[in-house]
């Protein structure tokens, strides 16, 4: 039994135990049983329980496997792109630019668009809010692609659009009042509990279709490993290769920061624990294990997130840093023992 192939199937049966452990804990107490029932469609049970379970805890799990998923993936093919293992989806600003867009709703329009007859208000607007801004940011990162044949230079190029886009918020949150603050806050907290039963097959669709696009990147993203003129002398098309790349990478972060909020460490991370698990850094095996891995972290950390019950509810942000900053102060160290 080869390496990659034990690790995959102890990431599965943690992934399964973790999963099962999101829908059995929370500040409810919920008995094994009644939870087994509720699942398998049993209507003699509490009607509130039944409701904590199907519209709460179930998305809340699917969610957290699903954005774990997106945004180590994103972060492993950020870090190959431009060779740099401290490259992740907050580099290229499409966070900041989320961050911004919610900053416009709930501080300057009060958490509601209104254009003529269509209106949004509460969550949909902060939805709304944080895809629009995070497609904006994504949108200039592609038309500079264009233009700037350098991945260092685009990258730059990324973080002075992140810093424009976070000045920005600091200077909205500046002249807004309390409660559009603490509004802002609170999303930027992150929270996987940000997805309804009935939102769950959109999202879904979205974050599959994003993931098997990248795992669809297998050859190229090995040929970059290698540089861009070897690259192109295997017959890979860099620019187009690395367009495409971005595109996905900025589809699959608006969606899991519109939804969930801007989650930190789990993109820059996960590639680096999936990498010291299997030893290697070809994309065939690397791509499925950090999906797996992304998945079992972020099942953690809400597992985490709920642990204190009836006291109250840990914000994901602080749960996420514990087991990032380790790891890339880990890489930072060993990066420089290297040298």
């Amino acid at each position: 039994m080869n390496k990659s192939f034990r690790y995959g199937l102890l990431l599965t049966l943690a992934l399964l135990l973790l999963f099962a452990a999101n829908l059995l804990i929370g500040s409810v107490s919920i008995p094994v049983s009644d939870v087994v029932r509720i699942l398998l469609g049993n209507d003699e049970v509490k009607e509130s329980w039944r409701y904590i379970v199907w519209e709460a805890r179930l998305p809340q799990a699917l969610t957290a496997m699903l954005s774990g998923s997106a945004l180590a993936v994103c972060g492993l093919m950020l870090q190959t792109l431009f060779r740099n293992p401290l490259a992740g989806t907050s580099i290229l600003g499409v966070n900041s630019g989320a961050g911004l867009g919610v900053a416009l709703v709930t501080l300057c329009l009060g958490g509601s668009v209104t254009a003529s007859a269509f209106s949004l208000s509460g969550f949909f607007s902060l939805l709304a809010g944080a895809f629009v801004g995070a497609m904006a940011v994504m949108s200039l990162i592609l038309f500079f692609s264009l233009l700037i044949r350098s991945n260092v230079m685009l990258l730059i190029t990324g973080i002075m659009i992140g810093y424009l886009a976070s000045s920005a918020v600091a200077l909205l949150n500046y002249v807004s009042t309390a409660e559009g603050v603490q509004s802002y806050m609170l999303w930027g907290m992150g929270n996987f509990g940000g997805v309804s039963l009935s939102q769950m097959p959109w999202f879904a669709l979205v974050a599959l279709i994003g993931i098997v696009a990248a795992l669809s990147l297998v050859k190229p993203l090995n040929a970059l490993l290698l540089g861009e003129r070897y690259a192109e002398n295997l017959g890979i098309h860099v620019r187009r290769v690395r367009n495409v790349l971005l595109v996905i990478t900025g589809l699959l972060t608006a969606v899991t920061t519109a939804f969930c909020g801007p989650i930190l460490f789990i993109d820059l991370a996960v590639p680096h624990i999936a990498r010291l698990l299997l030893g290697t850094s070809n994309h065939r095996i690397l791509l499925p294990m950090t999906l797996l891995t992304g998945a079992v972290v972020a099942l953690l950390c809400n597992l985490v997130c709920v642990l204190p019950g009836s006291t109250g509810f840990i914000p994901l942000n602080s749960v996420t840093p514990i087991i990032g900053a380790p790891v890339v102060i880990y890489v930072i160290l060993s990066g420089r023992s290297r040298e």
